[in-house]
């Protein structure tokens, strides 16, 4: 009876709903072109050439070619292209939360000289455009004969979101309660085993949330790979879809262009389907007193 009690429902506040209409109205127009844009392309890819600029996309008048898919994965080397991705993303990704995570408990946490100079300087990186610092790296990475290698490229990744993963794990573990750390220090732990046993768990929605927003981000990078990993054997799929494009000049295969597309698309697009709220606690969870 208690729980009927407590969900009363509130009534329709039409004066309420009304001023928010052009909200609705933008949003939906906004998820209508999306949906449109992603389904054109997907019906792309099960098309042919002909039917694709004869936009008889909808008839499928020569049936479904999901062989499409088969020859952007063997013949246009998208299969390399995505093994590339999906190492470099994933082996920066760990390894950029495996130091950053530390670096951002101690930060907010443990009081030292250097602490706020420290802070500074990560959040002033995060205000310096990547492409001012290509040029010289790439001079020295030159003169190093370090060029079109898989260990520079996630070198080159971790050290450009190393900065904005502890800005946001600072303010994650800032507003974590101390009284987690207080009741491990009376039971014996050190602080180092403290934050590995208690504090990085604790800090797994906002774990979760950084690292999603850097996997987007390196596996939707285009220009360090173009200048740095140029090569057919270390592109990732950025570079790799572009080079496709280029090639479509001689070809013609757009349909394995857009399967090409697709394939490319869909490891972020599951990201946000099973983890949008994870994303969402991450987001929050840092901007609420703990």
């Amino acid at each position: 009876m208690a729980k009927n009690k407590n969900k009363i429902k509130q009534p329709f506040n039409w004066k309420k709903e009304l001023q928010l209409a052009p909200g609705y109205l933008i949003v939906s127009l906004w998820v209508l072109f999306t949906f449109v844009l992603i389904g054109w392309i997907v019906l792309a890819s099960f098309s042919t050439t002909r039917e694709i600029f004869d936009g008889n996309l909808f008839k499928f008048a020569t049936g479904f070619h999901p062989e499409n898919y088969l020859k952007a994965w063997k013949t246009h080397k998208v299969s390399n292209y995505f093994t590339n991705s999906l190492l470099y993303t994933l082996v920066s990704c760990t390894l950029v939360i495996i130091i950053s995570a530390p670096a951002a408990y101690v930060l907010s946490r443990f009081r030292f000289k250097l602490n706020g100079l420290l802070q500074n300087m990560f959040a002033t990186a995060l205000g310096i455009p990547s492409i001012m610092i290509i040029m010289p790296l790439f001079a020295l990475v030159t003169a190093m004969q370090l060029t079109n290698s898989r260990v520079l490229l996630i070198f080159l990744y971790v050290s450009i979101n190393v900065p904005f993963t502890i800005f946001f794990l600072t303010t994650f573990f800032r507003n974590l309660s101390v009284s987690f750390e207080e009741a491990a220090a009376i039971d014996g732990c050190s602080p180092m085993k403290t934050f590995w046993k208690i504090m990085l768990p604790l800090a797994q929605p906002g774990i979760i949330t950084v690292t999603i927003f850097n996997f987007i981000t390196i596996w939707n990078e285009y220009f360090i790979s173009l200048i740095f990993a140029n090569s057919p054997q270390t592109r990732p799929v950025a570079v790799g879809l572009y080079s496709m494009i280029q090639s479509m000049r001689y070809t013609g295969d757009w349909g394995g262009m857009f399967a090409a597309v697709v394939i490319v698309f869909l490891p972020t697009f599951i990201l946000y389907i099973f983890l949008s709220e994870k994303i969402i606690a991450g987001v929050t969870g840092g901007a609420i007193k703990g």
